[in-house]
């Protein structure tokens, strides 16, 4: 398990489908972060706030990409 602290820049460079699996990855590991929190097995506690960050700044930047698609489409 390797958490890897994304940059908005970064993700910015991705496709959405990209991002979306990134998301699902994500959000799967967290669940395994938090379990071995419960269980008093996880050595850095950390890694889920930075696991929490990751994933709302993904979710931001495919919130942006469908915000610009629908304006483009409007005009």
């Amino acid at each position: 398990m390797v958490v890897i602290l994304l940059k908005a820049s970064e993700i910015r460079t991705m496709t959405r489908e990209e991002i979306e699996k990134k998301i699902k990855d994500s959000k799967s590991e967290l669940l395994d972060l938090r379990m071995k929190a419960a269980t008093g097995t996880l050595e850095k506690p950390s890694k889920i706030s930075a696991m929490k960050k990751d994933v709302a700044r993904m979710m931001t930047v495919l919130n942006e990409m469908k915000n610009e698609e629908l304006e483009g489409g409007n005009k």
